[in-house]
C-alpha cells in the first residue's frame, strides 16, 4: 500500500508546484493591471487545479494523535492530503502548545487550502481542555435561564476563546430538542429554536464555523449511537413541528453557505425506513438539500461510532455517506480506520462510483467555506 500512496503523493505534489505556479489569479498581461477575483471564481481555480488525491483529502476530518506534529500526523496529512483534524483532550496540554499545535498543523496543508481544525466544545460535560480552556455551562442550563441573550453572548465568547487557540470548527450548538439531556437547551421546540438561533448568531459575531447538530435530531433516541443504531419513530409531521424546528429556524435566518449541519447515525423510519441519516440519500440529500433547501456543509458524526462502524466495512463507510450527500465524513481516534475510509473514498473516484461531477461539488462547498473563513 505505501508503494501506492507514494505514487499517489507524487502526483499531488506535481499539482501543488502547477498551483504555487498559478499564483492564485488570473494571468498577468503585461502592462494591464491584474484581475482580482471573487472567493468563487478563487474557489473554482483551485478545484480544478487539484488532483484527484488532494481532492477526496479534503472530503475528510481526522483526529490525530499526540500533543505536537509528528511522524504519523505528518504522514496522514502529507500522504492523503487531509482537510481537516478534530482536537481531543488527549492533543491539548496547554494553551501555548495547543495554539503551536493547530499552527504546526495548518502549515502542513499549505497557502492555498487551510485545514478545518475542529473541537467539541458545547458546555457542560461535553467539554475539552479544561484546565485552560473556560468551560461553558451546559445548553441546559442556559436554556433554563430564559436568557435567550446568554446563548449568544456565551457563544460568541466560546468562539473568541477557541479562536486565540487555532481553532475554527466549533462542533455545536447542540440542536436536539430534550427535556432531560443537559446538551439540550429546551424539551420545547420553539424554546430551543431560539437559543439554538441564537448561540449560530454568537458564533457568526465571534468568527467561526458552527455545527448544528444532530441533524434531524437526536432527542428522541433510546440506544448511545457509539454502542449502536437505534430507530427515531415519530411521523415526519411529527419531526417538521418538533426535532426540526431549532434546524429549520437557523437554516431560515443563516443563508450563507459556510457552516456545518453534523448528520446522525440514526434511523428515521419515516424519512428512510433502511439507512441510517450519515448514510441516506433520503435525509440528506432529498430532504436536507432539497425539501429544506440547505446549501450550506454537510459532514457526518464520527464514522467509527458502533452505529454504523458495526455494521459496516471503513472502506465502504465513507463511499457510502459521499454518495448519499455528505461533504465531509469524520473519523475520529484511529490512524486505520482514517486510512480505509480514505482509500475507499479513492478508489470510489477512481472506477467511478463517485463521480468527478459529485466529488467537485463537495470539494468545491469545502473549499469556499475555508476561503470565506480567511475573509
Amino acid at each position: 500500500m505505501r508503494s501506492r500512496v507514494l505514487t499517489v503523493l507524487a502526483a499531488a505534489g506535481l499539482c501543488l508546484t502547477m498551483l504555487a505556479g498559478c499564483g492564485g489569479t488570473a494571468a498577468k498581461d503585461a502592462g494591464a493591471p491584474e484581475k482580482v477575483l471573487t472567493v468563487e471564481e478563487r474557489a473554482d481555480q483551485i478545484v480544478a487545479g487539484m488532483s484527484t488525491a488532494e481532492k477526496v483529502g479534503q472530503l475528510v476530518m481526522i483526529g490525530v494523535q499526540g500533543t505536537e506534529v509528528n511522524d504519523d500526523s505528518l504522514f496522514m496529512l502529507h500522504q492523503y492530503h487531509m482537510g481537516g483534524v478534530i482536537l481531543f483532550d488527549r492533543n491539548l496540554e496547554s494553551a501555548e502548545q495547543t495554539r503551536k499545535l493547530t499552527s504546526d498543523l495548518q502549515a502542513q496543508a499549505g497557502e492555498k487550502v487551510p485545514l478545518f481544525i475542529g473541537i467539541d466544545e458545547e458546555g457542560g460535560r461535553v467539554v475539552r481542555g479544561k484546565a485552560f480552556i473556560p468551560a461553558p455551562p451546559s445548553q441546559q442550563e442556559i436554556g433554563r435561564s430564559g436568557d435567550v441573550t446568554a446563548a449568544r453572548e456565551q457563544a460568541a465568547k466560546t468562539a473568541g476563546d477557541l479562536r486565540a487557540l487555532g481553532v475554527n470548527v466549533n462542533f455545536a450548538p447542540v440542536a436536539d430538542v430534550s427535556a432531560t439531556d443537559p446538551r439540550s437547551y429546551s424539551g420545547d421546540a420553539k424554546t430551543a429554536a431560539a437559543f439554538v438561533d441564537a448561540a449560530a448568531q454568537g458564533y457568526r459575531d465571534g468568527h467561526i464555523i458552527y455545527a448544528l447538530k444532530h441533524f434531524p435530531g437526536i432527542g428522541r433516541g433510546t440506544v448511545d449511537s457509539h454502542q449502536d443504531i437505534s430507530s427515531v419513530n415519530a411521523s415526519k409531521e411529527t419531526l417538521l413541528q418538533t426535532d426540526l424546528v431549532p434546524f429549520r429556524q437557523v437554516m431560515a435566518r443563516d443563508t450563507d453557505p459556510d457552516w456545518f449541519v453534523l448528520v446522525s447515525h440514526l434511523n428515521y423510519p419515516a424519512l428512510d425506513r433502511d439507512n441510517p441519516a450519515s448514510l441516506s440519500k433520503a435525509v440528506m440529500t432529498d430532504f436536507l438539500r432539497g425539501e429544506l433547501g440547505y446549501n450550506g456543509l454537510v459532514i457526518t458524526d464520527d464514522l467509527e461510532m458502533g452505529a454504523v462502524s458495526r455494521h459496516h466495512e471503513f472502506r465502504d463507510l465513507g463511499v457510502q455517506a459521499v454518495l448519499a450527500g455528505a461533504d465531509v465524513v469524520m473519523v475520529c481516534h484511529e490512524y486505520p480506520h482514517e486510512t480505509d475510509v480514505y482509500l475507499g473514498l479513492l478508489d470510489a473516484v477512481e472506477n467511478g462510483t463517485i463521480s468527478q461531477a459529485r466529488l467537485d461539488e463537495s470539494v468545491r462547498r469545502v473549499v469556499l467555506a475555508k476561503l470565506r473563513m480567511q475573509e
